[in-house]
């Protein structure tokens, strides 16, 4: 299968490269600088040359995503799937009365907008049939029967993810494209923290086994966890 993974210069967008490749996925690694971004994912590219291009994609800026899109165009690339990880955390501790709203609407900016610009452009290149998915990258954090008087920004940006993931999949029902959005648990990542008691590459394996059809779904809602559960909207 061929992917286009979003923010996958670092924690589970970086895991989920890493685990897509193993599987012996080809991986379209989209990062805001493909030039500042030489570690981890340099490394894998130089091992596996065939599996991994790096890909420039601000999910913020349309132009960028345009520019990829022409890109992948070009050079007539097909997508089996698609994975909107790239996201933010912001303005973690602020009261309503606290917070910023410019902050806010930089989140929406990257965790709502991103995916849909992204969705925007490189739908026409997802194949159709059983075996396409989209995975937009949620969180627990945007359900509302689980709502909690904090983390606005990136609460209130993920509920909207999860409206988006429902909209998609309605859309694209007749053609049979999967849609989900996946809450991948309270991991290690720069986001989730030292004391998280997941990994990303534990999350990495769950969410690569949905879309492998490895993993069964449990119900029929497009709101899950990597192991398949529903989560509560």
């Amino acid at each position: 299968m061929k992917l286009l993974i979003t923010g996958a210069n670092r924690g589970l967008g970086l895991a989920l490269t890493i685990e897509a490749v193993k599987r012996g996925h080809t991986v379209f690694a989209g990062i805001r600088n493909p030039e500042k971004q030489m570690d981890q994912l340099a490394q894998l590219r130089s091992l596996f040359p065939n599996q991994v291009s790096l890909l420039s994609l601000d999910v913020a800026e349309e132009a960028t995503c345009q520019a990829a899109l022409e890109k992948l165009e070009a050079e007539n690339i097909t997508l089996d799937v698609i994975i909107n990880n790239a996201g933010v955390l912001d303005e973690r501790s602020k009261t309503i009365e606290e917070i910023d709203i410019a902050k806010v609407e930089q989140t929406f900016n990257i965790n709502l907008f991103g995916p849909m610009r992204v969705i925007k452009h490189f739908l026409p290149l997802l194949s159709k049939g059983s075996n396409s998915t989209i995975i937009n990258i949620s969180s627990e954090a945007g359900s509302f029967q689980n709502a909690y008087g904090g983390d606005y920004p990136y609460a209130l940006s993920k509920a909207a993810l999860n409206m988006f993931s429902q909209q998609l999949r309605k859309y694209l029902a007749d053609d049979q494209v999967s849609v989900f959005a996946v809450h991948p648990g309270w991991i290690k990542t720069d986001m989730g923290g030292e004391k998280a008691p997941g990994t990303p590459e534990d999350s990495a394996r769950g969410i690569m086994d949905i879309i492998e059809k490895k993993q069964k779904i449990t119900g029929t809602s497009s709101f899950i966890n990597t192991q398949g559960e529903p989560m509560p909207f």
